[in-house]
């Protein structure tokens, strides 16, 4: 389905309602299309279980999905262009400021301040995922998009701005700190980057622990204001996938 440049311009940068309706007098299609599409988000701490969730839904349900890290990295280069280094350090605070190992960044910053970090670096993405949601509900797609800049603020606003219809979303946590250290030497993921980058695993291993916990906190509290689904993903992992599944209606 196609329509006129200048329009289709026009619906990909606001999206409001009233410009989607005057589409659809010259498109009857449209709206019945916008109407059917859904678009699942996967938000939450790094290593809690969002790309294992995301490939069980496209495997099982042909849904097609992209993490968050690669929007960050194509507007990223864009940004990278029109940006200064003073700039590109308080968008990017996060990918600047983490060294050349785990080891160097968790002894010079507090897991407190990675988190926060990582949770400032979030926002960088945010008009780059509304963006990208637009173009499938416009295409007619459903979606999945996972990935740490998902947050229960940005969520909220793209309820706001797209509506409940389109929108669902649930976000995995993890806070036992010894046995997230337990779980890493049994991952199975290639290149974790975790691993890769951890020389002193006795010692980085239990920062990056109290990260991910702090982060899932803080998640987890802006989730509850916006009555936001949270899942701990600690114990029963497979269970809690599964129940994710029933949250989304996919079962």
């Amino acid at each position: 389905m196609r329509v006129e440049c200048s329009e289709m311009k026009r619906l990909r940068v606001t999206s409001r309602r009233s410009e989607i309706k005057e589409l659809e007098s010259k498109n009857g299609t449209l709206w019945k299309i916008f109407q059917n599409v859904m678009i699942y988000l996967i938000g939450g701490p790094p290593k809690c279980g969002k790309t294992t969730l995301s490939k069980k839904i496209s495997k099982e349900y042909g849904i097609p999905w992209i993490s968050s890290d690669s929007l960050q990295v194509v507007t990223r280069e864009y940004v990278r262009k029109y940006s200064s280094p003073d700039e590109i350090e308080k968008l990017y605070p996060h990918s600047v400021s983490r060294g050349k190992s785990n080891d160097e960044n968790f002894s010079r910053n507090t897991p407190r301040q990675i988190a926060k970090k990582y949770l400032k670096q979030a926002k960088t993405s945010h008009l780059a995922i509304d963006m990208f949601i637009l173009a499938e509900l416009y295409d007619g797609n459903d979606f999945v998009i996972e990935g740490y800049h998902i947050t229960p603020q940005l969520v909220s606003k793209l309820i706001k701005k797209h509506g409940k219809k389109h929108i669902k979303c649930i976000f995995l946590v993890k806070k036992d700190e010894k046995a997230f250290v337990e779980s890493i030497h049994k991952s199975t993921t290639p290149n974790d980057w975790i691993i890769k980058r951890t020389t002193d695993q006795k010692k980085t291993y239990p920062k990056i622990a109290e990260m991910i916990r702090y982060f899932g906190e803080q998640i987890e509290k802006e989730a509850k204001k916006r009555k936001l689904r949270v899942l701990l993903m600690d114990q029963n992992f497979d269970a809690q996938i599964q129940n994710a599944l029933k949250i989304f209606k996919l079962k």
